[in-house]
């Protein structure tokens, strides 16, 4: 037979992005660390008619892993997160400890293993609500089960970062920036690829304006007057066509890189009365779940090392500069204030320290049902 050439071994990444497509499918995963294994599931799969058997592989030993957001909501002082023991699988204790709103914890909140930390992990990548089952493994994990290394798992996001490589690229026009060109980057997190959108013809060897947006399908495309995204993503990318071009970066980060699915369940709580954040932490989200070191490679894969960064967020310039990029400026990115957003932004202010003056929008009427 002749030699594979590396073709067919699995590394320790390829390990792991088969286990996040397990996790993402509500499968479990056996998570090998040097002190200790794990079995984990995610909770949100777990259906009534596996309890027996999770009951008897577990043999009172299973642990619930929570983040930190979630014991903090749960009372709990807590920055780090966190693992309660489960002596029986109850279903409805699970519910009210990952799920309730007006619900303190009912047990002691021990350390968290670091088999325990890369299941959460995985669970962030795999963009599935942060509430994982895990039972300690004897020496043989269940048969059909995937495995991967808890090192692997917490160093894939970096790992990914430094594996990213231009897919395609073509001239795109767009209605306002007619000399426009998306260049398609595979990888960065989560098997996703990401865009660069090249707008007009930007002088490299000038300090480059650049916007890093993420995601928000929402906003983006239907309009949404819940947020700012759709406004902030048409006019940087105006504001680019008319005043010698610039690079956006349209990163597949939607809720601040919790997921379509969570941001619309935090949208659902929004609604009862709960601001942004609030919500998130109730699901058990702290303030921000994006990193920014794979944009700062996309923009270094391009010929950009200098930028005026359009933004609003202070940590997308700190994330920037801690990468190497050299950020000579920022510059606003405001969208409308609406009856609808107000909240929603006087939040990022208060809260996320985003750079917004309230008073310096144009306000919007709501739209009457």
């Amino acid at each position: 037979m002749p030699a594979s050439l590396g073709l067919f071994t699995a590394t320790g990444q390829t390990a792991v992005e088969r286990a996040l497509s397990e996790f993402r499918a509500g499968r479990a995963v056996a998570i090998d660390a040097p002190t200790s294994g794990v079995l984990a599931l995610p909770v949100w799969a777990i259906a009534p008619h596996m309890v027996e058997a999770l009951e008897a592989l577990a043999d009172g030993r299973a642990r619930l892993v929570l983040p930190a957001a979630r014991l903090r909501h749960l009372g709990m002082d807590r920055d780090q997160p966190g693992s309660l023991a489960l002596p029986h699988i109850d279903l409805k204790r699970l519910e009210t400890l990952t799920a309730k709103i007006d619900v303190r914890i009912d047990a002691p909140v021990g350390p968290c293993s670091e088999a325990d930390r890369a299941a959460l992990e995985l669970g962030a990548l795999a963009l599935i609500p942060p509430a994982i089952i895990v039972l300690p493994l004897a020496d043989q994990k269940p048969e059909g089960v995937l495995s991967a290394q808890a090192e692997d798992i917490l160093s894939h996001r970096r790992q990914a970062a430094a594996e990213l490589q231009i897919v395609s690229r073509a001239p795109v026009p767009l209605e306002g920036a007619a000399k426009t060109e998306f260049v398609v980057f595979r990888g960065g997190e989560g098997l996703r690829d990401q865009v660069a959108i090249i707008v007009g013809e930007p002088d490299f060897s000038k300090p480059i304006p650049v916007r890093l947006h993420s995601a928000c399908l929402t906003g983006d495309l239907f309009g949404s007057l819940k947020c700012d995204c759709g406004d902030q993503l048409r006019g940087t990318v105006q504001h680019m066509a008319e005043n010698g071009g610039g690079v956006l970066l349209y990163l597949d980060q939607e809720g601040r890189g919790n997921g379509l699915a969570n941001k619309i369940s935090a949208y659902r709580l929004q609604h009862d009365g709960y601001d942004t954040y609030d919500a998130d932490e109730i699901l058990g989200f702290g303030l921000d779940q994006r990193r920014f070191d794979f944009a700062a490679e996309m923009l270094r894969q391009l010929g950009v090392t200098r930028v005026t960064v359009m933004t609003n967020n202070p940590e997308k310039i700190a994330a920037l500069r801690r990468a190497d990029i050299d950020v000579v400026a920022d510059q606003r990115a405001l969208g409308r204030q609406t009856a609808e957003n107000v909240h929603y932004l006087a939040s990022k202010r208060d809260k996320a320290g985003h750079f917004i003056d309230l008073d310096a929008l144009v306000l919007r009427k709501p739209v009457q049902d």
